[in-house]
């Protein structure tokens, strides 16, 4: 017989997620979901945030097979007994410098936390990439389970990789955006952004956004981006983000487009290292090309 909380785990609130034996059927954040899976764990439920739609956001998904794994909704639409029918032992989420469960109403989050263990990461901007790595990866062990360890490998090459060729290519400038509407666009503050800051330490340049409003973003015309000259744009890929194929109809953009090679950029990564190193491949895969 199993003895009284057999599983226990301390998350990032500082609250430990107790049960009586190994839960198996974790229900959890897109972002995180897709981190799991990349560990060898595979939700039986996913929900994404107020910035996502009716149906998974596939930039966010990572590896996950999302047809193949219930939706249930996403931000203040996700229904707490959708969550409870989806019959999970485990709820996984993140966090954004806050207690509070990105994704979920705050009552909701309380009631199913009533009723489920729940862990919660925090990914703000307090954290680096290899600390939330890490963190997941202290979690799918205690899950027992840890599939992603050979990406460990990967990542070391990958970063690896970068940092030679962005030594070779200094001088290259980097801009991360997430295009907004026709008129405006969403540039990163690269400080604020646990991946952004990964590039930085492998020697990338990364353009910084004038200071103004915005801890994460600035929020500026095209007009302001292209006069940044970038050689590289990392832009965002996410079903909120303009779609990329509309960027060359923007003629402000335009003095921009031409020179620089476009990457497609998750802002909310899965928190594994083959997902990372994935990243950095294609970001190096960009840098070697700019550099010729």
């Amino acid at each position: 017989m199993a003895r009284e909380n057999d599983w226990e785990f301390l998350d990032d609130r500082g609250r430990l997620a107790a049960a009586a034996t190994t839960p198996s059927r974790p229900v959890a954040y897109i972002q995180a979901g897709a981190t799991l899976f990349d560990h060898g764990i595979r939700p039986v439920g996913i929900f994404g945030s107020n910035h996502d739609g009716d149906a998974a956001d596939p930039a966010k998904a990572g590896s996950l097979p999302i047809g193949d794994i219930a939706y249930l909704g996403s931000g203040t639409r996700v229904e707490a007994d959708a969550v409870l029918r989806a019959d999970p032992d485990l709820v996984v989420a993140v966090a954004y410098g806050t207690d509070q469960v990105y994704g979920l109403d705050p009552d909701t989050a309380k009631y199913i936390e009533e009723r489920v263990p729940v862990v919660v990461f925090d990914v703000g901007q307090g954290r680096s990439l290899g600390d939330v790595r890490d963190r997941f990866t202290a979690l799918a062990r205690s899950l027992g389970t840890d599939a992603d360890s050979s990406g460990a490998l990967e990542l070391d090459r990958a970063e690896g990789r970068l940092r030679a060729l962005a030594t070779a290519a200094a001088g290259l400038r980097i801009l991360a955006l997430s295009p907004a509407t026709p008129d405006s666009v969403h540039l990163a503050r690269p400080r604020a952004w646990a991946d952004l800051r990964a590039l930085a330490d492998c020697g990338t340049g990364l353009v910084e956004p004038a200071p103004g409003a915005g801890s994460s973003w600035s929020t500026v015309d095209w007009t302001v981006a292209a006069s940044l000259r970038p050689d590289i744009v990392l832009s965002d890929v996410r079903a909120n983000a303009l779609p990329v194929d509309r960027l060359d109809a923007i003629e402000a953009w335009q003095p921009a487009a031409g020179g620089a090679r476009l990457v497609p950029w998750n802002p909310e990564i899965p928190c594994s290292h083959l997902a990372h190193a994935r990243f950095f491949d294609a970001v190096a895969d960009a840098v070697e090309a700019s550099a010729r």
